[in-house]
């Protein structure tokens, strides 16, 4: 028990930001949140938060142990629930939000799915490339890919995903494959909007770098860069999950694979609660259970 209230505590300042939020939370004072914190840190041998009168800051360490402890409650939550809630079946309003694209692809069907397995389930499902506001929105689970900005939402790694340089075999003839990254200063590279650059992974040191590319093509939405990339207009970065069935029938090919950046991840994010409900438990699950087979990616 001592050592799930220190987990619980070390969980509430690091998302809330400060000792007496996370005292106000559990009805304590801060003096014993501070305890709490100084007994886990001195049990891990690590520095978790560096606190001053001012504010909270997380350690690297913290950081990483943050999302197993988050994942940690969740799961005792979760099992918690399953045995109170027995045989009952899930039932309700399912509000879901997700990027468009890949809402459209990857989430919309499953929902299909889902609600002829859980048929007392009504599924809201939102799709929009904007950061929705879970809380205020009334949002029950919200999907998101890559990092996750916001630290006081729970959150649930789903799966990965890669990105990667493609383009038309037609293109390719035409200009030539780049074989590093610093060829593409020859090559008409299709942007994303305002996007920074895209990000490689030298496959000696390791070392992950971001290379501001040009073009004559630019758009904010991913879709029309696969058409262009199709159409042989140049050279694109996009996702697995976009181009995944264009690689496997031919339409694209892949370039600079072994300077592949790392994977992003796919995550399930929610408001912080002591109780899910069934149906968002239920659908994450589904998510989770989908998304970690690298079999699903390939098939599509």
């Amino acid at each position: 028990m001592d050592r799930l209230k220190q987990i619980e505590a070390f969980v509430l300042a690091a998302t809330r930001g400060s000792l007496s939020a996370a005292a106000r939370v559990e009805g304590v004072t801060p003096a014993i949140i501070g305890r709490r914190l100084d007994a886990l840190e001195t049990r891990l041998g690590v520095k978790l938060l560096l606190r001053t009168t001012r504010k909270l800051t997380i350690t690297f360490e913290g950081q990483a142990f943050l999302e197993d402890c988050q994942k940690t409650l969740n799961d005792l939550a979760n099992a918690e629930a399953a045995v109170s809630l027995g045989s009952v079946r899930a039932s309700g309003q399912l509000r879901v939000s997700a990027p468009s694209g890949f809402g459209r692809q990857h989430v919309a069907p499953l929902v299909g799915d889902f609600m002829l397995a859980n048929p007392e389930v009504r599924v809201n499902l939102n799709l929009s490339d904007r950061l929705v506001d879970l809380v205020n929105e009334n949002i029950d689970c919200a999907i998101r890919i890559g990092e996750l900005t916001d630290s006081s939402l729970v959150s649930v790694r789903l799966g990965e995903m890669r990105r990667m340089v493609v383009a038309s075999p037609a293109y390719l003839v035409a200009h030539g494959v780049p074989r590093e990254p610093v060829d593409l200063s020859g090559h008409n590279c299709l942007s994303l909007g305002q996007q920074r650059g895209w990000l490689f992974r030298d496959p000696a040191s390791g070392e992950v770098h971001t290379l501001k590319v040009n073009g004559t093509f630019e758009c904010n939405d991913g879709a029309v860069l696969r058409e262009w990339a199709l159409a042989g207009r140049g050279l694109a970065w996009r996702s697995l999950w976009e181009v995944g069935q264009d690689l496997k029938e031919g339409r694209l090919t892949s370039v600079l694979d072994a300077w592949q950046a790392p994977p992003m991840g796919i995550y399930a994010v929610f408001p912080q609660r002591r109780h899910l409900p069934l149906r968002v438990r239920l659908f994450i699950d589904l998510l989770k259970e989908t998304y970690s087979r690298p079999s699903y990616w390939e098939l599509r």
